[in-house]
């Protein structure tokens, strides 16, 4: 990969809705091209509601830009959907897109079909799970990642959970899909946090990134280690699925559950306490900034090993 820029987004420009200009808006208008540019975002399970906010995001900022760039969006069954996944990046391809922004559902299973994109001529923007830089690296490909650092976001998360534990307390994982590297990345960043005060991680699964998986693995969790003081969950799908894993074995008030993402269904399990702490990586922004990044490159004539490497975005945590 070329060398990495890192450029640190201001939390209160992510605030602003998904319509707001970006930075480099102006200078896109200025330089267009004649022709109105095709963007495919292509996106994981949209019956997780993470990524209905960022496809509505998305479709509201085409709305107030309808002469920049048209817009396709797609989206698979569930986090699991690979297969269909690659399906959907090559006939974007067939229908000669412009640009792919993706937020690939397996971190290398989807490189060698980026690779195909790529060299058909279509820009690609990677946002929300990073594609592998080793895999990237082997195929000679340059794809730019959008988005935040998960490691440090899911480590927000589990410092805010360890002021309420005590060396030696027992807690357990759920991590999504074990092959992206976001997932990877959370429940590494869970563990730092978890050393930090001495916790011992007994157990780490993946649910999936499922509501149901996340319960099936909490429900075992908690049975076989009965003195489970914390759920820590790699996105917030699988935290509601953990606070009804709780409540049904009786353990309410005392196992703590955590979450990523923060999503609409999670507000109230903050406000009442199910759940203690998630954290908001802005789905809306995230394809936003992907977007922008992919029409910026059109607009300069950048070839893809021309675009930097890494666009980092915030991810705050929420506790209420």
């Amino acid at each position: 990969m070329s060398h990495r820029i890192r450029r640190r987004l201001l939390a209160a420009a992510v605030l602003a809705t998904a319509t707001a200009a970006l930075p480099f808006s102006a200078a896109y208008a200025q330089t267009a091209p004649a022709h109105k540019p095709k963007v495919a975002l292509v996106m994981k399970s949209l019956a997780n509601e993470f990524f209905l906010t960022m496809e509505n995001g998305a479709k509201d900022y085409q709305k107030h830009n309808p002469g920049q760039f048209d817009l396709i969006t797609n989206g698979i069954k569930d986090e699991t959907d690979t297969a269909n996944q690659i399906r959907i990046v090559e006939q974007m391809i067939v229908s000669k897109v412009d640009a792919i922004v993706l937020a690939p559902a397996d971190s290398k299973a989807l490189v060698p079909v980026v690779k195909k994109a790529v060299d058909a001529g279509i820009i690609v923007v990677n946002i929300d799970n990073r594609l592998d830089p080793d895999v990237l690296k082997s195929k000679d490909l340059n794809v730019p990642f959008v988005g935040p650092d998960n490691r440090k976001g899911a480590q927000k998360v589990g410092d805010y959970l360890a002021k309420k534990l005590k060396a030696g307390d027992e807690v357990g994982i759920l991590e999504g899909v074990s092959t992206t590297t976001n997932a990877q990345q959370r429940t590494a960043g869970f563990k730092d946090a978890m050393q930090s005060v001495g916790a011992k991680v007994v157990s780490v699964q993946s649910g999936e990134w499922e509501i149901d998986k996340g319960n099936a693995v909490a429900s075992a969790m908690l049975n076989e280690y009965p003195n489970l003081k914390a759920l820590l969950a790699g996105n917030d799908n699988m935290a509601i699925g953990a606070v009804s894993a709780v409540r049904a074995a009786g353990k309410q008030g005392k196992v703590m559950v955590v979450g990523y993402d923060n999503i609409g269904a999670i507000k109230p399990m903050l406000k009442d306490g199910r759940v203690l702490a998630t954290a908001d990586q802005y789905a809306a922004k995230q394809a936003v900034f992907g977007i922008d990044t992919a029409l910026k490159a059109i607009a300069e004539h950048k070839k893809q090993s021309q675009l930097s490497g890494v666009v980092e975005t915030p991810c705050d945590l929420v506790t209420k």
